[in-house]
This record gives C-alpha cells, sequence and structure tokens, in this order.
C-alpha cells in the first residue's frame, strides 16, 4: 500500500513539474509567505534539509550553509538542479522522504506543505529524526483543514497547483505525530488570512485580523516547530501477543499468518475463534501445524467444542468479540497484548508502530485511529465516518483525553494494566459486546495515558461486515451514557 501510493506520488508530481515556476509566480504572494517565515525560523548559514523541496526555492530562500533538498519526484529533482545550478550550497536528489538516508546531523529539517502528500507520516518522521543532529529541529508547515473547499475550488478554476487527494492533519493529528516520534513542541503559528495580494486588503487581514485570538485559527497556513528529544531506553523489549478474533474468517487466516511481523524477543498469535462455519477452524489448524517449530500460534475457542445443541449448532453464537478479547487476553501469554481483527482492513505490517508507541513510553493505552489517512473508495460507509468523528468528540469529552476514532479495532495495552482493568470491571459492568470500550474506559479510569496511532485502511477482500449500523449505533450511545454517569455525574 505505501509503495503504491509513492509511486503514485511520484508520477503525479512528475507531471505538473514543467509547470511548477509558473504556479509558483501564480501564487507568488503565498509562497513569499512561506519564505519570510521560514527565513525567521531558520537562521542563516545552518545546515538544512529540505524533505519534499520541489523546485527548491524555499530551501534556497533561507541560504543554508548546506542545504540539501529531496523530492519523490524526479522531475521535480531535475528542474531544482537547472534552477539553483550556481549555488554550491545546494545539492538536489530524488528520493523517498520515509526511507531516505544521505546526511546526516542537520540542524533542520523542512517539511513544507508535504504531510499531506506522504503514504506514512509517522515513518517520515521516525526517519527525520534520525537524520537531524542531537538537539535538531523539524519545520513543517501545512493547510488549515478548513480550507479544504476553498483549495479544492481553487483548483477547479485554475488558481491554485493540482494536488492529489490529501491526509488533511489538523494541528492536534500532527502535534500527536511529532510526540510519538520524539519530538517536542517548541512553535507553533497561523497565518495568511487573505492569500492574495490585494493592497490594503492583505495588510489589514494578514497583519492585523490573522492574529486574534479565535479568527487566527481561520488562516490558511499553520506550522509547527519541533525538537528532537531523547526517548527512554527500555529495560528489556517486551514479548507480544497479537490476538485475532474471528468468525468466518477462512481467507483471511493464511494473510494474517504471512503479514503479521514478529516483535520483540517473541511473539504469540492468538486466534479466538467464535463459532465458524466456513472452515476458518480446520485453516487454523493447518497452519498452526504447518509453522510448528517456526511460529507460536494458537486457537481458542470462544465457544467450547462439542457444546452444541439438538440442531448441531452452537449455543452461543453472538457472544461478540468483546468476549472473544476478554477470554484471549486473559490465555495470552505475552507480556504487551494487541488485538488484530481479522479482516484485515488496518495493516497488520503497521503494528509496529504500536509496539514502538508503547515501548518508547508514549502512552500506557494505543488505539489505533482510521481517520488520518485517505480510505479505500468501500472501507467505510459515510455515515460511519460521520458516526465515528462525533463519537470521538463525545468520548475526548467522557474520558477527558484525546480521542478521534473510538472503534477501531487495532488497540495495544501490557498485560498487567489488562489485568487491573479486568479487576476494576465491576465499576462500570459487563455491558460492552464490542470490547473496545470495556478497554477504553477502564483504561481511562485507571489514568492511563491514552494515545493513538494514525492506521491505514482498506476495503474488506474476505468475508462479511460484522457492524450492524443502527443496531450497534444505539448500543454506542447506550454505552456514552455509562460512561456519562460513571465519570462526569459521579463527582
Amino acid at each position: 500500500m505505501i509503495d503504491e501510493k509513492v509511486k503514485k506520488t511520484a508520477d503525479f508530481y512528475d507531471e505538473i513539474a514543467p509547470a511548477r515556476p509558473a504556479w509558483r509566480r501564480r501564487n507568488a504572494y503565498y509562497y513569499d509567505y512561506l519564505s519570510r517565515l521560514m527565513r525567521f525560523l531558520i537562521p542563516r548559514g545552518s545546515k538544512v534539509l529540505a524533505l519534499g523541496c520541489g523546485t527548491g526555492e524555499l530551501l534556497a530562500s533561507v541560504e543554508p550553509g548546506r542545504g540539501i533538498g529531496v523530492d519523490v519526484s524526479t522531475g521535480m529533482v531535475e528542474q531544482a538542479r537547472g534552477l539553483h545550478a550556481g549555488n554550491d550550497a545546494l545539492s538536489f536528489e530524488a528520493g523517498d522522504a520515509h526511507s531516505w538516508q544521505g546526511e546526516r546531523d542537520f540542524d533542520y529539517i523542512i517539511m513544507a506543505d508535504v504531510i499531506g502528500d506522504l503514504a506514512d507520516v509517522w515513518a517520515t518522521l521516525r526517519n527525520a529524526r534520525e537524520l537531524l543532529s542531537n538537539d535538531g529541529l523539524v519545520v513543517i508547515s501545512y493547510f488549515n483543514a478548513l480550507w479544504e473547499p476553498v483549495l479544492r475550488l481553487g483548483e477547479k478554476f485554475g488558481w491554485k497547483m493540482p494536488q492529489q487527494e490529501q491526509n488533511w492533519l489538523g494541528q492536534a493529528d500532527i502535534r500527536n505525530l511529532l510526540f510519538l516520534n520524539g519530538f517536542e513542541m517548541v512553535n507553533e503559528g497561523e497565518g495568511l488570512l487573505f492569500p492574495r495580494d490585494v493592497p490594503v486588503l492583505s495588510t489589514l487581514f494578514n497583519r492585523f485580523l490573522a492574529r486574534l485570538p479565535i479568527i487566527r485559527h481561520l488562516c490558511l497556513s499553520t506550522h509547527v516547530v519541533a525538537r528532537k528529544v531523547s526517548l527512554p531506553e527500555p529495560a528489556s523489549e517486551p514479548s507480544v501477543t497479537v490476538l485475532v478474533p474471528c468468525r468466518n474468517e477462512r481467507g483471511n487466516v493464511r494473510p494474517a499468518i504471512e503479514r503479521i511481523p514478529d516483535m520483540g524477543p517473541h511473539t504469540e498469535i492468538l486466534f479466538v475463534d467464535g463459532n465458524s462455519n466456513d472452515g476458518t477452524v480446520e485453516e487454523i489448524e493447518a497452519v498452526i501445524e504447518e509453522n510448528r517449530g517456526k511460529r507460536d500460534i494458537k486457537l481458542l475457542h470462544q465457544v467450547p467444542p462439542g457444546s452444541e445443541d439438538g440442531a448441531g449448532h452452537g449455543k452461543m453464537l453472538k457472544l461478540g468479540k468483546g468476549d472473544a478479547v476478554r477470554k484471549g487476553f486473559q490465555a495470552a501469554e505475552g507480556e504487551l497484548l494487541m488485538i488484530l481483527d481479522a479482516d484485515l482492513t488496518v495493516p497488520p505490517e503497521e503494528l509496529p508502530m504500536f509496539y514502538r508507541a508503547i515501548v518508547d513510553d508514549r502512552g500506557r493505552f494505543i488505539n489505533g485511529t482510521r481517520l488520518i489517512y485517505p480510505m479505500e473508495k468501500d472501507a467505510m460507509r459515510f455515515l460511519n465516518k460521520i458516526a465515528n468523528r462525533l463519537f470521538g468528540l463525545l468520548f475526548t469529552w467522557l474520558l477527558g483525553q484525546r480521542l478521534k476514532d473510538t472503534l477501531c479495532g487495532t488497540k495495544v495495552l501490557y498485560k498487567r494494566d489488562y489485568l487491573r482493568i479486568a479487576e476494576n470491571r465491576s465499576y462500570f459492568g459487563d455491558f460492552d459486546p464490542f470490547g473496545d470500550f470495556d478497554l477504553l474506559f477502564g483504561a481511562a479510569k485507571l489514568n492511563q495515558k491514552i494515545v493513538e496511532v494514525p492506521v491505514h485502511y482498506a476495503e474488506r477482500t474476505y468475508g462479511d461486515i460484522k457492524i450492524e449500523r443502527f443496531k450497534h449505533g444505539l448500543l454506542l450511545i447506550k454505552m456514552s451514557a455509562i460512561a456519562l454517569q460513571k465519570l462526569k455525574l459521579r463527582l
């Protein structure tokens, strides 16, 4: 998925590259603002790396003692080399911001209006961290998400350079990603309430009104400056149990085994089957036998074998994912517990991000969020997206910690913390058929820091969706009422 996105981005900007200088001239007022901002933030003579450098004008404007521009588009890099051929302080290379490795110990890394194009912002910031000096800084500018409709309209009428579908991260999302990767915020701000050069009007809006409280949050451009800080060295790397609750997911069993990476000193993969009737159990048993001595794969039956009624059906058909999670966590042998939904709509390859977040002590409960990156076409229905965002706002208020996606199935916590949550379950009651809220409420009640990790979200390729929108929507409302009573109205 990531490689495909990178190639798509490279092809897109290769096509635009010849027209890039013309677009800069057409929107000179905006690009002049960015240059002034970067010159203000970055001292002349610094060693600077520009990721997503385009044609290099912004990098040149800060007058670095040593400046390297990297762009995924070879067309942009060729343009940059031609435009700055006489500047010996600058060099330009084609490369992927997620993984580029060249010189190190940069004083500053610039990421100007590039974060929305990145296939994986987490990986890019992780890579940037390795390229900075010990106290180096990253400077990120990006568009305010409130301007998305205006910018799309500008593209339609030819006022603005075309862009791909963007990630549209808010300031809080960027701050969270920087925190996850070992950066501390130094500075942030907004600018350009009126991004056109109109005498008097531009000065009034951008020099005065754009500085006012509340109004400043309506500006087009936002920026953050963050400093690289030391991450704690763990005493030891914890072992892992990846719990895969499943029911009628036969076609996803082998892909799950193939794609779940090894993490820590030992990785246990524990399938908890909820009375499947499509051959899921037989497929799991087959892969266990095939991987004997190679990988630690186990099967736990949510419905004990042999507990059938007279018709040959399990008595316990719909205990739900929550029951599977509780039984699986209780049986898990790993120190760190991970949930991976068997539909594989969240890529198993992204589990190491969760591992690093908790081992780096970024939080004690790591929750996935699917609402950062663009989704595949049919991955989530429109009403589900709206409901997820609304419930995210509601639960942020109820729990007193920021949550964007309460129903992402991928969650990670230490087993010792889970056992504390289980001990205190009676406070809220055994109310949650999904398992997500039982864990979230319990973690919040125990004052565990909840942190979200952005994940990509893909379409299901096998099996049926288990969510019933309206029925489960009513359950979510009921659970919200429980949280309100237990967390807000008790005091």
